[in-house]
């Protein structure tokens, strides 16, 4: 029996599923553990939403008891509380998706990476909180308001999947689901000193389209051993995702211990000063590769060879085109676009003169920064980078106008340092790198090859060793 609630929460989602197993704690004194500690930071951070009212979950952690005492447990996820990001559906949940459009959107199935969840035992108790659809690395919008940082109550939690990251880093959830286009796995990982994993695109299925798609579904936890188990679920397979990988999720499972003498990475910095970075995040970024060198990697600095300014355009393409194909049907309506975001209207009409010709340059482009990468990788085996380009600031900011006197000129400028790994189409994990003197997380961003998922959790397993930051450091709001 666990000595108290606290200690409940504390467990890693490893020792959490062992201690069901064992019948060490129940299911309901789990579920009491996780509502009475949610309660409590909650109303402060804003990083769950649309939570379920107590005593039906309650009811539903009985009965997941009930089961174990019967001998059947339906997986490693038994009895855990859950929350879904608020732009996948959950059944019987709002899919709000952050916008006042969609408040009363009430899902009538599950997402199919959420149905694999609910398959492995979890118990859906809520939804994270995003930004408005999805949009920019900052989490706030007009139906829930903003999520704040874990480690100030004051930073933004980073996007877009800031609920999720936050609610991780205090405690408030074993594990999390996050989706990510422009980093939204990674910046609020990196923000909230906790681990977000964008895996190979289709390793986790999305949707019905036939082309392989730049956002992408993956697991964030604590640490990232609960990171693998959580992709050994979601991954795999599904028919009605045909651009999904006949991948065997179960390779997540195994253990991520490997000797990493010898191994070679390559340091990215800011891609020879063409990003701007706020002051300190290199000084941190660069202290923390004493982490790889400390598994044995030999850690070097790498330069491509590829023009970022034009894979910025090609980001740009690819980025108008996509969430125009969406959202146009929005904006078309006359009332529905007077509440939308004026990023969204942004993203809308930059579409506007996107033609196939256009598509497919920006296509082709993308396959030039592919080979950049794979001449790479002939030299090394990882790259790495800074998760972010500012650390985490006020969230009443929307977005950072200025990094070190040079103009941001879109709503994410200010995040092109997750571009690189997007277009590339690798795995890309967040990997925390240390703090600011203000006492707030960065990230590293490790890039494995195209489809070396658990080589790349393996070479972030060795660093989080290490280096110890997500394991040793928790925010204040733990301790108080």
């Amino acid at each position: 029996m666990a000595e108290n609630r606290n200690s409940i929460v504390s467990l890693s989602a490893v020792e959490l599923s062992r201690a069901i197993r064992s019948r060490a704690v129940s299911c309901r004194e789990v579920m009491r553990a996780y509502l009475d500690h949610i309660g409590k930071l909650n109303p402060v951070f804003n990083a769950i939403v649309s939570l379920r009212d107590s005593e039906q979950l309650l009811q539903e952690a009985n009965r997941c008891d009930s089961e174990l005492s019967k001998g059947m447990q339906r997986g490693w996820m038994h009895g855990f509380p859950h929350a879904v990001k608020d732009l996948a559906d959950a059944e019987g949940f709002p899919t709000t998706m952050g916008s006042t459009i969609f408040r009363n959107n009430i899902a009538t199935g599950d997402s199919i990476f959420v149905r694999r969840i609910r398959q492995a035992g979890a118990i859906i108790i809520g939804k994270t909180n995003v930004p408005e659809f999805g949009l920019g690395s900052q989490t706030y919008n007009p139906v829930f308001g903003p999520t704040l940082n874990a480690f100030d109550g004051r930073s933004t939690s980073g996007g877009s999947s800031g609920g999720a990251a936050a609610g991780l880093a205090l405690q408030m959830l074993p594990v999390a689901d996050g989706s990510d286009l422009m980093g939204s796995l990674r910046n609020p990982a990196a923000f909230n000193n906790v681990i977000g994993f964008r895996p190979t695109p289709g390793l986790v299925p999305l949707s019905d389209s036939y082309i392989e798609e730049l956002p992408c579904n993956g697991p964030m936890g604590r640490n990232v051993q609960d990171t693998a188990l959580l992709l050994s679920t979601i991954a795999g397979y599904h028919a009605s995702s045909p651009s999904s990988l006949n991948h065997d999720p179960a390779e997540f499972t195994r253990s991520l211990e490997r000797d990493f003498k010898g191994v070679k990475v390559g340091w990215l910095s800011d891609f020879n000063g063409y990003l701007a970075m706020e002051d300190g995040i290199l000084e941190l970024c660069e202290k923390a590769l004493q982490g790889f060198r400390d598994t044995g990697c030999i850690v070097d600095q790498v330069t491509l060879n590829f023009s970022m300014e034009e894979l910025w355009e090609t980001w740009l393409t690819f980025r108008h085109w996509l969430v125009r194909a969406r959202a146009l049907p929005l904006y078309e309506n006359t009332e529905f676009r007077k509440l939308l975001k004026p990023e969204l209207i942004w993203e809308i009409e930059g579409g506007a003169d996107i033609t196939g010709d256009r598509v497919a340059t920006a296509s082709y482009a993308r396959g030039r920064w592919y080979k950049a990468l794979l001449e790479a990788f002939t030299r090394y085996d990882y790259l790495v980078l800074p998760t972010a380009q500012v650390f985490p600031f006020d969230a009443k900011i929307h977005w950072p106008k200025y990094i070190a006197e040079r103009n941001m000129d879109t709503y994410h400028r200010w995040m092109e340092v997750v571009v690189p790994g997007t277009l590339s189409g690798c795995p890309v994990i967040n990997v925390p790198a240390g703090f600011s003197a203000a006492g707030l997380p960065m990230g590293l961003q490790v890039i494995g090859k195209r489809y070396a998922d658990f080589a790349t959790l393996q070479m972030a397993c060795a660093y989080e060793q290490a280096t110890r930051w997500n394991l040793d450091r928790h925010p204040p709001a733990l301790s108080a």
